[in-house]
């Protein structure tokens, strides 16, 4: 009898989870798109007829011509004779660029998992591998073959994205193989979820500079034309948003490259105090509302990316900038530790964190309720980067964080080794 090889079968399985979670994450993306769409252009149309009519009349008579985009027009018959013919054509290629925009980065989000979904999903399925070897060399020794049969049958039936779904024969002699199979669909189902959590944040925070610049080209529209200080706030306005969404997209995109391993580090050894004195130099020089102190030590030589671990410690002082009142002030400090590691550490006396919002704040597009207020400003994906950098050179963060005193993040480095000095 023919035994499937339980490689194929783990690759099988990858490939179909991998498959599955690409349709779900295409159909939800156009769904919403969709959806968003449709409102905005209605929301848009019905504000033209209420703008010149005085009200929303439900039975009048509209055409709409979307084609093409550059000529649109809309126009509205009403039952008293009145004809309103209104050029929409503006408002449809800013909408336009709008959704290029959000398209182009849903379709990055889907062609990194098409590329890459089946081999992450591969390696949390490494340990089934081996599982299904074992299995397979245990049927021959010990098991008969209804019992293997009974195995693949349980397995075949359980959903990989139902929590609660558990694999059980009721066969005490494969009890074992049932706990450790158990074990890693749990793991595997938590990694699904965190992936469709980040697609899930991802996209509300996309969804925000939308609706911004859609209230405010609005508002363009009706007001705009006639009063500069409207079409003043509302340029800037767009701008704003725009960059913002720009800056989202540039850090997704670091992260996503960071974690398919294209973002390549240069290692090279330079003294850390030096770094850090350009930083706070720079520091002063942007934000006059803060005072900022710098404890120097000994010249500290590290190894490392010297731009990217620059980036890390801009991150951290950007995060006290935020949290910390005007005239306050900050503390950056460097050293070695009892273990010979080199550090470089950020201190402010703002509004802290709670003990269990610490654990969290490396997560991206985490906001604790009180300390990553969205009106502070930021993507909640900075300290996620930086994370980033610091494993990518084995190395550690320590966050000490009391609410209303103030918080420290340390960034540990590994010891200049004596090959490298």
């Amino acid at each position: 009898m023919n035994k499937e090889n339980p490689k194929k079968k783990v690759t099988s399985i990858a490939i179909k989870l991998n498959s599955s979670f690409v349709r779900k994450l295409f159909a939800k993306f156009l769904i919403i798109d969709i959806f968003i769409l449709i409102v905005i252009v209605g929301y848009y149309l019905k504000i033209q007829e209420v703008n010149y009519y005085g009200e929303f009349i439900s039975n009048a008579e509209r055409v709409t011509d979307f084609f093409p985009i550059e000529t649109a027009t809309y126009t509205v018959t009403w039952d008293d004779g009145k004809t309103m013919v209104k050029d929409i054509s503006s408002f449809l290629l800013i909408l336009k660029q709008i959704f290029i925009k959000i398209i182009g980065f849903q379709g990055i989000l889907i062609i990194y998992e098409i590329i890459f979904g089946t081999s992450k999903i591969r390696k949390k399925l490494k340990p089934l591998d081996d599982i299904a070897e074992t299995a397979s060399r245990l049927s021959e020794l010990a098991f008969n073959e209804e019992k293997v049969q009974s195995l693949e049958e349980a397995i075949s039936k359980i959903s990989p994205v139902v929590s609660n779904e558990k694999i059980s024969t009721g066969d005490s002699e494969l009890h074992g193989l049932e706990v450790a199979i158990n074990n890693l669909l749990d793991r595997m189902r938590e990694s699904y979820r965190q992936q469709a959590r980040f697609v899930s944040d991802a996209s509300h925070e996309l969804r925000t500079p939308i609706s911004v610049i859609q209230g405010y080209a609005n508002m363009l529209d009706r007001w705009g034309k006639e009063d500069e200080k409207v079409l003043d706030e509302s340029i800037n306005a767009i701008k704003s948003e725009a960059e913002n969404m720009k800056n989202l997209v540039e850090q997704l995109l670091f992260l996503a490259r960071g974690a398919n391993g294209k973002t390549k580090l240069s290692y090279k050894k330079f003294i850390l105090n030096n770094m850090i004195q350009e930083v706070v130099e720079e520091s002063k020089m942007i934000d006059k509302n803060h005072i900022y102190t710098y404890e120097n030590s000994e010249n500290i030589e590290v190894y490392g990316d010297e731009a990217f671990l620059k980036q890390t410690i801009r991150i951290l002082i950007e995060n006290a900038m935020k949290y910390t009142g005007k005239g306050e002030v900050i503390k950056l400090k460097t050293g070695i530790n009892e273990k010979g590691e080199p550090y470089f550490a950020v201190q402010d006396n703002g509004i802290g964190m709670e003990e269990e919002e610490v654990t969290h704040i490396f997560e991206r597009f985490y906001r604790a309720d009180t300390v990553r207020d969205r009106k502070e400003g930021g993507t909640g994906l900075g300290l996620s980067i930086a994370k980033w950098i610091i494993d990518n050179h084995n190395g550690y963060f320590s966050v000490l964080s009391r609410k209303d005193i103030g918080t420290r993040i340390t960034v540990y480095l590994p010891m200049l080794s004596k090959e490298r000095e």
